[in-house]
């Protein structure tokens, strides 16, 4: 295929209604008419022979060919963008960017507050895209210039990726204030007879309490296992399950209706960390977002 008689804006519409599975709402996202994105619809499936979206009873779904294509365009938009901030530099008050950032739901509901009231007010035009991936999934985001910046703990990375202590945190135990065990000493004996609701999303989830645990032969009893933090308060308040949380999480979703317990046994604590490419080490915005997020970490405490 020829380059010169392709209109590189259709990349952009076509990463819009990938994002969007819908044409309206991808025509809003980049300023262009409905009938406009549906010509341009129209012409990428010429270009690629293949449907890219096709019509379900669900609404609109991408066709595998679409999913092939949706990581490589975003990273050739994205790095067309890196050309230009190269040249224009960055101004926070006029810039109109989008970031993408690596972050939890524990860690979106702890920085996204302090993050974006003053970038809502300072920055009208910046946006975010916000994904929450596994340990080594988040290396290779980085490195492949899928992602901006992310927030994680201990991520095993090579050189090429830079990392900055955010804030300091540790796991604690929890449980709802009428629990039997509020009011009492927590043994480990104690501990280890309650039925559990542990959290888990990657095998890194272990080590804080499992695999303590493991070293000295014991168990606990996990009664439920979950993928998500933000369940827990929900499910406590509710049962004489306990669970075992970050402490910033456990002050920010259940200072009111939970009580919080040190472990009745050694666990490191632990920091979570801002992670970036070396390749935007003298990228403005990428340097000013890392700005932004180290004060919302600070604004915790």
């Amino acid at each position: 295929m020829n380059l010169r008689s392709v209109d590189l804006n259709l990349l952009v519409a076509l990463d819009a209604l990938l994002g969007e599975l819908h044409v309206t709402r991808a025509a809003d996202r980049i300023g262009l008419s409905q009938p406009a994105m549906s010509n341009a619809l129209g012409r990428l499936r010429h270009i690629f022979k293949d449907e890219l979206l096709v019509r379900t009873s669900a609404g609109m779904q991408a066709t595998p060919r679409a999913l092939e294509l949706a990581g490589p365009i975003r990273q050739v938009l994205r790095q067309i963008e890196r050309v230009f901030e190269s040249d224009t530099g960055f101004d926070p008050a006029r810039a109109d960017r989008r970031f993408a950032l690596r972050l939890s739901d524990l860690l979106s509901l702890l920085l996204l507050p302090a993050l974006l009231a003053p970038i809502g007010r300072d920055a009208p035009g910046i946006g975010f895209d916000v994904v929450h991936l596994p340990p080594a999934r988040t290396v290779e985001a980085l490195e492949k210039d899928e992602i901006d910046i992310a927030v994680s703990m201990s991520l095993e990375h090579s050189s090429a990726i830079r990392a900055e202590m955010l804030f300091a945190d540790r796991m604690v135990c929890v449980m709802r204030k009428a629990h039997p065990l509020a009011t009492r000493p927590l043994t480990l004996e104690a501990f280890l007879e309650q039925r559990q609701l542990k959290v888990s999303m990657s095998p890194t989830d272990l080590r804080f309490v499992d695999d303590v645990l493991a070293r000295s032969h014991l168990k606990r009893d996990v009664a439920v296992n979950v993928p998500h933090w933000l369940v827990v308060p929900h499910v406590l308040t509710r049962t004489n399950l306990v669970s075992v949380m970050p402490k910033r999480l456990a002050a920010a979703i259940g200072a009111e209706t939970l009580v919080i317990r040190d472990l009745p046994f050694a666990s490191e604590p632990f920091d979570w960390t801002l992670y970036w490419h070396r390749r935007h080490e003298g990228n403005p915005a990428i340097a000013w977002l890392r700005a932004r997020i180290v004060e919302a970490g600070r604004a915790l405490g």
